[in-house]
């Protein structure tokens, strides 16, 4: 038997249409007025405030558990 080949699909961007244009014409990286290069810089500072938020309450909760285990034996 023979192994069928299904039709590959275009791929889209995950960008408003607007960025994905701009991102296009310009290339990765685009040259400020001077000479420098400026690339994409995203800020992820809510992405550590969140894995902080949740290593705090992960340690609560285990010290929790371990609190519970002494307690209840």
């Amino acid at each position: 038997m023979g192994s069928k080949r299904s039709k590959k699909r275009v791929r889209k961007p995950n960008l408003p249409q607007e960025t994905y244009l701009a991102v296009k014409e310009k290339g990765a990286a685009s040259v400020a007025s001077d000479g420098k290069q400026v690339g994409f810089n995203p800020d992820y500072s809510y992405v550590i405030k969140d894995l902080k938020r949740i290593a705090v309450l992960a340690g609560f909760f285990i010290s929790l558990l371990i609190f519970l285990s002494f307690y209840l034996r």
